[in-house]
């Protein structure tokens, strides 16, 4: 039977009405693949489409876990640095206008630029060559006026010569985001929707001028450690508050859209209903390198590379640390996918779209599905076993997660959690653990040694802080302190 998803009902022309059975069986797959995903906890929405036609347009799992509502293709998520190249977009939008150029300076737009700033050109923002540390800025969610960002700013030292070498910073964008407001004499949202938005066709993009309806907007997830469960954050809004979009957070992230919009914006970008040609062509124009080997280059909002075919790949992802977004176009292929996920599963984050560009140009590829997150594995492991059976986690975690758990970090949250419950047998062999599997890391027996002199095992504890010094770096040594502080309190 051939899988029609649940697509764009207010756009019907965009539909592939005449899918073949190669078409009919990748849809099939990617539809497989992530409705099997959503038992461990997947929630997101997807599309995929060819040739400038839509195969699959689809939500999975909840938007709204607590009212059990459904995500669909249209349901609003934080896109995240998505965001930037609407930012950048807007930006060549006034270019277009004749009112600036890339090659304006910030002393041409803002009144007492410090000398280290005031040469530093459109062009280095857009393209994160400007210099700026990525420190700066304070939290999305803090609310700030555009005034106190300014000032900050311009307060902050630079971390390189302008010019000088690409590193990512969203204060860059942020402060691009103010001088749309200034050249246009328009708040940023309104110019991105008089100008980006309606004529694409966008009807659920925005920071907060759609207005949605509480049911179209998708809450973020997290897990908590502490709670042994998934804590729903809310929507993006309710982080706002009354007062709407920080300007800590407004120009390099947290547009809100849906995946049947992002398309129409590639549609829009493709047929040049946007930007004229010339400075689309500019948009798209890989400007810099943004790793040592070259293999990717930044442009203006976008990473420009090559897929393993050799044709040209326009990209970028984005997250607000909860919510997590993807938009790739394989312009020289003609193929788009969309990914944007409500809920923090690691593997959802880093292998859903790389997994379904596999399938789109690999016919045999089978992806694993989507595991729950390794530390509600490990309490699940922990409900079902003593911990004499410590020695099967790794291979437990390994067959459910599809490899290896690298990250050291999750045994100690966990152990030091069980320590506050009194949970001592577990937390000990949950550090015990760590130690076996990262022998080198002497952090990992600094906390084993904590939770060892926690749970009364001073001996443990003592033999745990040694070795932990003995295998210390010679300088710039992390926990040798502490070490050094708790086996002096030990020894009294």
């Amino acid at each position: 039977m051939i899988l029609i998803a649940i697509l764009l009902m207010s756009s019907p022309n965009l539909f592939a009405t005449d899918i073949g059975s190669s078409d009919s069986i990748l849809i099939s797959r990617v539809d497989t693949y992530l409705t099997k995903s959503v038992s461990n906890g997947f929630s997101g929405a997807v599309l995929v489409a060819k040739d400038g036609k839509i195969l699959i347009a689809k939500g999975y799992g909840l938007a709204d876990r607590k009212h059990e509502i459904q995500v669909e293709s249209s349901t609003v998520f934080n896109i995240g640095s998505v965001t930037k190249q609407f930012t950048a977009a807007a930006i060549l939008k006034l270019v277009e206008q004749e009112k600036i150029t890339t090659s304006d300076t910030l002393a041409k737009f803002f009144d007492d630029v410090p000398e280290d700033k005031k040469n530093i050109t459109i062009h280095q923002l857009l393209t994160h060559t400007a210099g700026i540390s990525p420190q700066t800025g304070g939290p999305r969610y803090e609310q700030a006026s555009r005034e106190r960002f300014l000032r900050e700013f311009f307060e902050t030292e630079l971390d390189t010569k302008p010019g000088s070498r690409f590193e990512y910073a969203n204060a860059g964008y942020i402060l691009l985001a103010a001088i749309v407001e200034y050249v246009s004499g328009q708040a940023f949202e309104q110019f991105l929707s008089q100008y980006l938005f309606k004529p694409a066709g966008m009807i659920n993009t925005g920071y907060t001028r759609p207005e949605w309806m509480e049911h179209q907007l998708a809450h973020g997830y997290y897990y908590s450690v502490a709670e042994k469960g998934w804590i729903d954050w809310g929507t993006t809004p309710d982080q706002w508050g009354p007062e709407g979009v920080s300007w800590y957070g407004i120009g390099k992230g947290d547009i809100q859209s849906t995946v049947e919009d992002l398309f129409r914006w590639h549609q829009a970008l493709q047929l040049d209903e946007i930007l004229k040609d010339e400075l689309r062509v500019l948009y798209e124009t890989p400007f810099v390198p943004e790793n040592s080997a070259g293999t990717s280059h930044y442009a203006y909002g976008w990473a420009i590379m090559e897929s393993e075919r050799g044709s040209k790949v326009v990209t970028h992802n984005g997250s607000n640390g909860l919510f997590f977004a993807d938009f790739i176009r394989f312009v020289e292929d003609d193929v788009v996918i969309i990914y944007l996920t409500n809920a923090a599963l690691p593997t959802a984050i880093d292998d859903v779209t790389r997994n379904i560009s596999r399938m789109v140009f690999e016919p045999t590829y089978e992806p694993k599905v989507v595991s729950k997150i390794s530390y509600e594995l490990i309490f699940e492991f922990i409900k079902e076993n003593k911990p004499d059976k410590i020695g099967a986690l790794p291979g437990y975690l390994e067959q459910k997660l599809g490899s290896k758990l690298e990250d050291r970090r999750v045994f100690n949250q966990i152990g030091y959690q069980l320590l506050k419950e009194q949970r001592c047998d577990w937390s000990i062999a949950l550090l015990q653990l760590n130690v076996q599997l990262f022998p080198n890391d002497g952090n990992l027996f600094d906390s084993l040694g904590e939770v060892a002199m926690g749970c009364g095992q001073n001996g443990l504890a003592v033999e745990s802080f040694n070795r932990a010094l003995e295998i210390a770096p010679i300088e710039n040594c992390g926990w040798c302190d502490n070490s050094r502080k708790h086996l002096l309190t030990i020894s009294k």
